[in-house]
């Protein structure tokens, strides 16, 4: 059952990345604008999760699971992020290598901490 609840989570998450990079990523300049928001919304959104089951004890392990592991986990891409690194680095673009990795970590890291913070509101 646990296989079953990250699996289906995981696709849910999956089709929003991918939404996400279809409608937001610029195709002009290859900026992954897409990645980028999955990546901040995803550790916001798991963060104020694991907020509110510390808070609350009614959610259950199933739960937890189909939304932190399986939809958190398909929806934020570390693997995506590394890729577009890659072309930034081979591309020469410094600068855009720069800023978007550091954008995502320092704004991803705040995102999960906000989460947490926003717990206390509800």
């Amino acid at each position: 059952m646990k296989v079953l609840v990250v699996f289906l989570g995981g696709g849910l998450g999956s089709v929003l990345r991918y939404l996400f990079g279809k409608f937001l990523n610029d195709p002009i300049s290859g900026t992954p604008y897409g990645t980028l928001a999955a990546n901040i919304l995803g550790s916001l959104l798991i963060g104020f999760i694991l907020g509110w089951a510390a808070k609350q004890e009614a959610i259950s392990q199933h739960t937890l699971l189909l939304l932190t592991t399986g939809f958190c986990g398909g929806f934020t891409t570390f693997s995506t992020f590394v890729y577009e690194n890659h072309v930034f680095l081979k591309s020469g673009a410094f600068g855009v290598l720069a800023l978007y990795t550091i954008a995502s970590f320092v704004l991803a890291f705040l995102a999960v901490f906000l989460g947490v913070w926003l717990v206390r509101f509800f």
